[in-house]
C-alpha cells in the first residue's frame, strides 16, 4: 500500500510541476486579453486654462475646460478582422470631446484604434483612423502591454499622427500601487485642423484659404500599473496655437488652447479600484498559481520519497512466543 501511494503522489508531483510553467508561459499569454466589448469613459479637467474666443479671435482665461474621452469596443468589427488576421483583435472607437465652461463644444476628435487583444500591438486594417484621416499606427496608445517593463516604449500621438518614444522615468507609488512613470514631450508641430470646428460655417478648408495654420505641443505623463499595463493616472501640459494668415488680422500667432490637463478625482478613484481588481487576476496566472503549483509539486515529491523509503525498510521479526511451562519432576 505504501508503494502504491508513493507512486500516486509521484504522479501528482510531476503533474503540478509541469503545470506550473505551462500556466505561466502557455496559458497566460492566451488567456490574458482585453475584452472586445470594453467600454470606458474618462473625464479630465484643465483649471484656469487659456481658450480662444472665436468670435473676437482673442485668447482668454477660463475657469475650467473639460475633456471627455470615451473608448467603446466594436465587437462585430473585431470578429470581422479576426477572420483574416488570424488572432484576437480589439477595435476601439474613441472620441475626445472638449467643452468650455459654458458647456459648448470646443472640439471633437473621433478615432478608430485596432490592436492585438493580448500584446496591445497595432493591427493594421481598414477603418484605422484619426478624425476621419486613415493612419497606420506604430507603437502603443491608451494602454501598455501586460507585465510592462522598465524601458522606453513607442507611443502614437493622435494629433501629429506620428510615433515617438515615451520614456520610462522611474518607479513610484500612487494610491497604494507601485507604478511606472512614463513621460513624452512632443515639440511644436504643425497639425491638421479638426474636421468639426466650434463655429458654424467654419471648416478646415475655409481656414486653410486664409493661410492660418494650427500648431501643437504637449508634455504627456502616465503613471502605469506594470502588471496590468493600465494607466492609473495621466496628465498633459498642452498648448495649441494658430499662426499666420489673414484670420489673425496681422498677428503672428494666437493661443487656441493652453492648460494643465489632469484626471478628475472621481475617475482616479474608479480607475485605481478597477486596476487593483484586474491586477489580482493577472497575478493569479503569472505568480500565485505557478509558484503554488511548483511548491505543491515539491511537497508531493518529498512525501512520495518518504513513503517509498518506508516501503523499502525491512519489517521487524515477529516476537518469539514464550516457551510452554514444563512439569517439575523430582
Amino acid at each position: 500500500m505504501r508503494r502504491k501511494a508513493a507512486l500516486i503522489l509521484l504522479a501528482l508531483a510531476v503533474f503540478f510541476a509541469a503545470l506550473s510553467p505551462l500556466l505561466r508561459w502557455y496559458a497566460f499569454p492566451r488567456l490574458a486579453k482585453i475584452p472586445a466589448n470594453e467600454y470606458q469613459t474618462m473625464v479630465l479637467e484643465a483649471k484656469n486654462a487659456t481658450l480662444l474666443d472665436y468670435g473676437s479671435m482673442t485668447a482668454r482665461t477660463v475657469p475650467e475646460i473639460t475633456i471627455v474621452q470615451t473608448l467603446k469596443g466594436d465587437v462585430e468589427a473585431s470578429e470581422k478582422i479576426e477572420r483574416t488576421a488570424g488572432r484576437d483583435v480589439v477595435v476601439w472607437d474613441g472620441l475626445s470631446y472638449v467643452q468650455g465652461p459654458d458647456g459648448k463644444m470646443v472640439s471633437r476628435v473621433p478615432e478608430r484604434y485596432i490592436f492585438d487583444a493580448h500584446t496591445q500591438e497595432p493591427v493594421h486594417a481598414t477603418g484605422e483612423m484619426v478624425d476621419g484621416d486613415p493612419v497606420r499606427r506604430e507603437g502603443i496608445e491608451f494602454k501598455w502591454p501586460f507585465l510592462t517593463e522598465k524601458r522606453d516604449y513607442e507611443y502614437f500621438d493622435a494629433q501629429t499622427r506620428t510615433t515617438a518614444p515615451i520614456h520610462y522615468r522611474g518607479t513610484r507609488t500612487f494610491r497604494g500601487l507601485e507604478v511606472y512613470y512614463f513621460e513624452q514631450t512632443v515639440p511644436w508641430t504643425k497639425v491638421a485642423m479638426p474636421r468639426t470646428m466650434p463655429v458654424a460655417g467654419i471648416t478646415p478648408e475655409t481656414v486653410a484659404e486664409t493661410g492660418t495654420t494650427r500648431w501643437y505641443t504637449t508634455v504627456r505623463k502616465f503613471w502605469v500599473e506594470p502588471v496590468t499595463g493600465a494607466p492609473v493616472y495621466g496628465e498633459e501640459i498642452h498648448r495649441e496655437e494658430l499662426r499666420g494668415g489673414t484670420l489673425l488680422g496681422g498677428r503672428a500667432k494666437v493661443t487656441a488652447f493652453a492648460g494643465h490637463v489632469k484626471m478628475r478625482e472621481d475617475y482616479i478613484e474608479h480607475t485605481v479600484s478597477v486596476v487593483k481588481s484586474n491586477r489580482t487576476l493577472v497575478l493569479l496566472l503569472t505568480a500565485h498559481l505557478p509558484w503554488g503549483f511548483l511548491l505543491l509539486g515539491a511537497l508531493l515529491m518529498c512525501l512520495s520519497l518518504y513513503l517509498e523509503a518506508r516501503s523499502r525498510r525491512p519489517d521487524a521479526p515477529p516476537a518469539a512466543e514464550p516457551a510452554a511451562p514444563r512439569p517439575v519432576t523430582a
